[in-house]
């Protein structure tokens, strides 16, 4: 199954590097559930498809996308399809400015995820970025006719959702594991670290060193009872430091986040594994 969001740092190109940590019988069987605490556009999870899930994201609106496919897939489609009919540039700076007035948070689920979901398909290279009022500002993208109501990939979403045992929740990736298990999997992919500077305010609040400190210690109880954990980010001197004890493989990995397309170039990121 395809992703719907491109979300910044998502993950196909790594899937064949991530799957490898995976023990896909027991995951598959049933027997254990998967965990994803910062699911962002969710590139692994819909490439494995586990049958038992814990999907987490601390942008509400995201969640709400995935909430809204599981519940009104035809309702959304019909309102996407509003939307493409009257995609110009007017029209896309009209719903760009919804959360600078007072009515956003009186739409619908429906319209809000919507909403998301054309921003994310016109907006410059499929770029989430808010300010720090919360404001969306993505200036809008060059492409001419983007595919913004993909019925077949939202309708297969939600029948994924539908007949599988998978949780949503919203909130602090701590809050997310706590019901986590022996034998669970859990892959984190929190913002990157840098050494200078980069980009990891997909919204007004910023993930910093702090809280990837506070991600190893919550690592490492996962692993005291008994969970697997995988974690991904950038190779930085910080992250092989705080992760020294864990298994990690170096590797190769294109960027795409940078605006200006001739910077865009790879970089070494890290696959960061633990077992016990």
């Amino acid at each position: 199954m395809e992703p719907i969001m491109k979300w910044a740092g998502g993950k196909r190109q790594l899937i064949p590097a991530l799957e490898r940590y995976i023990d896909h019988e027991a995951l598959f069987a049933g027997q254990h559930r998967y965990y994803e605490p910062f699911i962002g556009g969710g590139a692994l999870l819909f490439y494995l498809e586990p049958h038992n899930a814990v999907i987490n994201d601390y942008n509400p609106e995201l969640i709400n996308v995935y909430e809204v496919i599981r519940d009104a897939p035809n309702d959304l489609i019909d309102l996407l399809r509003h939307h493409q009919d009257n995609f110009n540039h007017d029209y896309y700076l009209q719903i760009r400015s919804m959360d600078r007035k007072p009515g956003l948070h009186n739409l619908s689920p429906v319209e809000r995820a919507a909403r998301i979901i054309f921003l994310n398909k016109t907006c410059y290279n499929g770029l989430y970025r808010v300010n720090n009022n919360g404001h969306f500002n993505v200036p809008i993208g060059s492409q001419d006719n983007p595919d913004i109501v993909m019925d077949e990939k939202i309708l297969a979403m939600s029948n994924y959702f539908n007949n599988n045992e998978i949780v949503l929740r919203s909130g602090d990736f701590e809050d997310a594991v706590v019901d986590a298990q022996q034998g669970d999997v859990i892959y984190f992919d929190p913002p990157y670290d840098y050494e200078k500077s980069g980009f990891t305010s997909y919204n007004q609040n910023s993930f910093g060193r702090d809280d990837l400190a506070r991600l190893k210690r919550i690592s490492d109880h996962l692993l005291e009872i008994g969970c697997r954990v995988i974690l991904s980010n950038n190779d930085t001197p910080f992250v092989n430091t705080l992760f020294g004890g864990y298994a990690i493989e170096h590797i190769d990995a294109k960027r795409f986040i940078n605006c200006d397309g001739t910077k865009r170039r790879n970089g070494k990121e890290v696959i960061i594994y633990g077992n016990r």
